[in-house]
């Protein structure tokens, strides 16, 4: 659970995502993976679209069963109702499973990243739709000295934004 929770933040990926996430989809080379049926309003099944990784997200990645197979071996439903239990186990109140992908797309505009290349990584297809992360002003990397991490066996690798 500690990993997927990770790599819902890092990959920005949806709950329902990462248990699609085949290790045949991945494009190691590029740093990218297809995300099999991607939540669109207008498309859901079908909908299969090619989405960078973070270094944070691939480590994670490298730490499970190598497989062509789902990375991810989860039930969507078991999963959330897991993380639900877990918040509740430990007092977290209004925590939600899909909380962790905006925290993941938060964090790459606090990291200064561009517009399109936070797309690259979060799948969205439009600016009105990443408009809701905007107000964000570039602070760093919150998750760099964050424990869990090490506990993980991630080490932070995320690049700031380039210099123009």
């Amino acid at each position: 659970m500690a990993r997927i929770i990770a790599f819902a933040i890092f990959s920005t990926r949806r709950q329902e995502e990462i248990t699609r996430i085949m290790g045949a989809d991945m494009i190691r080379a590029d740093l990218e993976i297809i995300v099999r049926d991607m939540k669109n309003p207008g498309e859901k099944i079908g909908n299969d679209v090619r989405t960078t990784l973070t270094p944070e997200a691939l480590q994670l990645i490298d730490l499970q069963p190598k497989t062509e197979g789902c990375i991810w071996p989860h039930n969507p439903s078991s999963l959330s109702t897991s993380f639900t239990n877990a918040c509740k186990l430990l007092g977290i109140d209004d925590l939600h499973f899909h909380d962790l992908r905006h925290e993941g797309i938060s964090r790459l505009f606090e990291l200064g990243w561009s517009i399109p290349r936070v797309a690259c990584v979060s799948g969205h297809r439009s600016w009105t739709s990443l408009k809701r992360y905007s107000h964000l002003r570039q602070v760093g990397d919150k998750f760099k000295d964050w424990p869990w991490l090490e506990k993980l066996g991630v080490k932070p690798k995320m690049q700031k934004a380039p210099t123009p």
